[in-house]
């Protein structure tokens, strides 16, 4: 891995994960010789539609323009996520989680001053001018604006398959990246059991000193050559199946500035607003609902929901998940990403900042000799063992806060399926707000102003110790102030999407 021969990367599978990684691979280590290989034949299983803000960031390091990425992508903002019917069912059960964080003030006196002077209003409502442009279908920035800058904190939704697509152009057209087309049915191993090279079916085969897994829940060199154990997270995380469809939508029909979560008696529903069409998802465990009766629950919330939708032209397009990770995500030299390394149900979107995340841990920790690659390699499965199970708890803390009666909404309640690090944090979170000691790393997923947002959304008691001061109540006072500014100053964001094809046309 020294000298001049060059050090090889080779990614075997596309789709968002391959592409995505390959870009910022090439991106940020121009030194790399990387190649991509992939079974033309096999489709791609899409990893979402939503991503977090911290997108805005890879696509510029990447050297992809705001503009070109929307227009490839049919791309539209996204601010947060709303989840309605989580608590109760009711018509008027709803909170938001946005990604604008509350205002700098302690968290308690903030806590005091919303009990003191809004104590009607919504939680997120208080803290941040986001919610209303939320609940305005407003965009996050002005047209002016330079690009991947705006007036609140954004992120997007997009068409998956054409962001894969539009990564690729970009991989191989400007980054150097080498597309094989080609299945990969085997491996060779080295002397220390490395894999040496993937052997293609063609009789051609790929040498490197990194392997990346990108080839989804088939897992072909963690699993099939490094046999790095399945660690299943069912017991706490229960759905297992989702049924997927496309929704046109009426020319001119709003666009949502945030994905929508809809809870039903045993899941929940996705629905996510692109500008021609909405992407609507049934997520459900097959424990307490059979296919048929989550298809009945699609199509009625596509019935009540999507203006002349045909809904008997629909056909939901079928999947199943294991829930779970890997043991190892780095195991001798190859490194698994995506959909390989693991999967959870698509509730808060951590599938694609997954991906973000490890091609940029990969690109910093690339090995420059064969003996510090198992140091890399124990750091980074430290590092994604510890995001994995945050990940769990914050999903599974959507539900244990539920009052809903339904037999699946009380098993996801049942104390033996609350991860115990979870469980410790509730009956701390009684007594003082969450807090960076119980969130400690530098790049928490979900830091405590995730978890703000989800509790007093959801209605969790406050803490008896919060107290209104001054500085809280100006805060507030001054966040109403800002939200009636961007209310009137913001376009909506069908008509923000509108100017960007007309100019581009």
């Amino acid at each position: 891995m020294t000298g001049t021969k060059p050090y090889r990367v080779v990614i075997v599978g596309g789709g968002t994960a391959g592409w995505l990684l390959a870009c910022v691979l090439a991106a940020k280590c121009p030194q790399l010789s990387i190649t991509l290989v992939e079974a033309p034949e096999i489709p791609t299983i899409g990893v979402g539609e939503g991503t977090w803000p911290t997108m805005r960031a890879t696509l510029a390091s990447i050297g992809i323009a705001e503009t070109e990425f929307m227009l490839a992508c049919d791309a539209a903002f996204k601010q947060g996520s709303r989840f309605d019917g989580w608590v109760t069912g009711a018509a008027d059960d709803h909170y938001l989680h946005p990604f604008t964080l509350p205002p700098a003030v302690g968290t308690a006196s903030l806590l005091g001053a919303w009990a003191a002077s809004a104590p009607e209003a919504a939680f997120a409502e208080v803290m941040t001018a986001q919610a209303i442009a939320c609940a305005s279908n407003l965009a996050p920035r002005q047209r002016g604006m330079p690009d991947y800058a705006g007036a609140l904190n954004y992120a997007y939704h997009f068409d998956a398959g054409k962001f894969a697509a539009l990564l690729a152009r970009h991989a191989c057209t400007r980054l150097g990246v080498v597309h094989v087309a080609g299945e990969v049915v085997g491996t060779t191993a080295a002397e220390n059991g490395d894999v040496a090279a993937v052997a293609l079916r063609d009789g051609r085969s790929l040498a490197a000193e990194i392997f990346v897994d990108c080839t989804g829940q088939a897992g072909l060199l963690i699993a099939g050559h490094c046999k790095s154990a399945w660690i299943d997270r069912s017991d706490v995380s229960f759905n297992d199946r989702a049924l997927a469809v496309q929704v046109p939508v009426l020319p001119g029909s709003p666009v949502a500035s945030q994905t929508i979560g809809t809870a039903h008696r045993a899941g929940w529903l996705w629905d996510i607003a692109l500008p021609t069409r909405r992407g609507i998802g049934c997520v459900y465990s097959s424990r307490f609902l059979n296919d048929d009766e989550a298809d009945a629950i699609l199509r009625q919330h596509v019935a009540a929901n999507v203006p002349g939708a045909d809904v008997a032209a629909l056909s939901p397009r079928r999947l199943s998940f294991a829930t779970g990770h890997r043991e190892h995500f780095w195991s001798g030299n190859v490194v698994a990403v995506g959909l390989s390394a693991g999967f959870i149900e698509p509730l808060e979107a951590s599938a694609i900042v997954l991906i973000e995340l490890s091609a940029r841990a990969l690109a910093e920790a690339l090995p420059a000799s064969a003996e510090t690659m198992a140091i890399h390699a124990d750091r980074f499965n430290a590092q994604f063992r510890y995001r994995w199970d945050r990940i769990v708890e914050f999903l599974k803390l959507h539900y244990v806060l539920s009052r809903r009666t339904e037999p699946y909404w009380q098993a996801q309640r049942d104390p033996a399926t609350i991860p115990l690090r979870l469980a410790d944090n509730l009956r701390l979170w009684q007594e003082r707000p969450p807090s960076a000691t119980d969130l400690p790393q530098q790049d928490e997923l979900f830091p405590a102003a995730s978890q703000h947002y989800i509790l007093y959304g959801m209605g969790f008691p406050l803490p008896s110790r919060c107290q209104a001061d001054a500085a809280a109540l100006a805060a507030l006072a001054d966040l109403r102030t800002r939200a009636r500014r961007l209310a009137a100053g913001l376009p909506d964001n069908r008509s923000y999407l509108a100017a960007l094809a007309a100019q581009a046309a």
